[in-house]
């Protein structure tokens, strides 16, 4: 004859005391993935609305062995003035050119070309950065 049981047996059926512990822990690392994501876009969101004056480099043109025209499209508030810095690198990457360029237009777009002046040929043009004139370098 066979015996029967009673009760269940122990763990097999409902959740152990280890399923728990894992579900605490998934819960917990959800929250701390949201709240990781959540920092992450405050800090870019920051960043990019935190910045009043930027610029693209549209395209350049080599003139000379001393000059490169640059045609710049700068954003920034109608009522600030803002200062890009470009630089120029010539073939083996050494630097050959670096100004400043304002602008001071009451505008919140500019396009503009400008003048570089350089020591040698260029092959490169870098937009360096750009700020409000009154935090400029």
């Amino acid at each position: 004859m066979s015996a029967v049981r009673e009760g269940l047996p122990e763990g097999r059926y409902g959740r152990s005391a280890d399923e728990r512990t894992d579900r605490k822990l998934k819960i917990v690392g959800s929250a701390l993935g949201a709240v990781l994501l959540g920092v992450v876009g405050w800090i870019g969101w920051d960043y990019v609305a935190g910045q009043s004056v930027s610029a693209e480099v549209i395209k350049f043109q080599v003139i000379s062995d001393t000059e490169v025209k640059v045609h710049l499209e700068v954003r920034k508030d109608a009522s600030v003035t803002g200062v890009c810095s470009l630089s120029s690198q010539d073939k083996g990457h050494g630097e050959v050119g670096r100004a400043d360029f304002t602008f001071a237009q009451p505008e919140s777009r500019v396009d503009e070309v400008v003048s570089l002046r350089t020591t040698s040929r260029a092959t490169m043009i870098e937009l360096v950065g750009c700020q409000p004139a009154a935090s400029a370098r």
